[in-house]
């Protein structure tokens, strides 16, 4: 059995561990039904954004998906086990509840701020009670752990799904940065809540554990592709470790530049500078 045979298994494997027929599994992850049956008998594939839908829905990861299991060496960085979001270990799902809980706690958090965000708020979102929330989540503290280990499944997810496929070490730098840039949509959510962690980790030495081990895939990630450069002989950058060091602050910097709106910073200067800085001090070496 290929790989392309081991992801249609475990795909209908989920859906049989879910409740609902297929077509409510098809409606939960935004795919037409007659595109789902045609992926899962293999006359199309999954696209990298079906394939994060589909671990999202269902609670698993898509190197899992991809690979039959979470840690499965792959062309990202995987996630420290701290910083992965809680799920039912036997079965690698969460409760539906659980699931929409913290879906909604994000988004509010991406769009509101944390600290405008109450537990009343979530349950009013969710169309239930602040006990739910609590029975799930028993402090606001947790909510946004949750929603930071959310961010680092979403962001590893994306990246399995998206590069699994780009054997070049160049073009998957290339695509890491498109994958970070702070679009509008689901990226610059992401961006929202990062930010808000950000600010709660200065003021609580207690979250720094929790932001470090998240922090540290997204590290791990560029200075692998580096090195996966430097093998292939396209990147002649002399230190690994330094480049990455700076291209993460880089790509940091300039986030929060586009995000808070400062004069002449967009989504396209920002790709504009990341890829001048790749060429300049990567691919040719600094």
């Amino acid at each position: 059995m290929d790989e392309t045979d081991q992801l249609r298994t475990r795909v209908r494997a989920l859906i049989r561990s879910l409740p609902g027929a297929q077509r409510e599994f098809a409606a939960a992850i935004g795919l037409d039904e007659t595109k789902l049956s045609k992926a899962l008998n293999g006359t199309r594939r999954f696209s990298p954004h079906e394939l994060v839908r589909v671990a999202e829905y269902s609670g698993v990861t898509v190197n899992w998906l991809l690979n039959g299991s979470d840690d499965a060496s792959t062309v990202t960085a995987v996630p420290a086990p701290a910083a992965r979001p809680e799920s039912d270990p036997a079965h690698h799902t969460q409760s539906e509840s659980r699931r929409r809980i913290l879906e909604t706690a994000w988004e509010l958090i991406a769009e509101r701020g944390y600290h405008r965000v109450r537990i009343s708020d979530i349950a009013k979102a969710c169309g239930t009670s602040t006990a739910a929330i609590h029975y799930h989540f028993p402090s606001k503290t947790e909510v946004l752990n949750e929603a930071l280990r959310r961010n680092v499944k979403l962001a590893f997810d994306r990246q399995v799904a998206e590069l699994h496929a780009v054997p070049g070490a160049h073009d998957r730098l290339l695509k890491l940065v498109e994958l970070q840039l702070p679009a509008a949509g689901l990226l610059r959510a992401e961006w929202s809540v990062w930010l808000q962690v950000w600010n709660e980790v200065a003021l609580d030495p207690a979250l720094r554990s929790l932001y470090t081990d998240s922090y540290d895939r997204w590290h791990q990630t560029i200075r692998m592709t580096i090195r996966t450069g430097q093998e292939q002989g396209v990147f002649r950058v002399a230190d690994p470790e330094a480049a990455t060091g700076q291209l993460t602050a880089l790509i940091d910097g300039l986030g929060i530049q586009v995000l808070t709106g400062r004069p002449g910073s967009t989504v396209a200067t920002m790709r504009a500078h990341l890829h001048d800085f790749i060429e300049r001090s990567i691919v040719k070496g600094a």
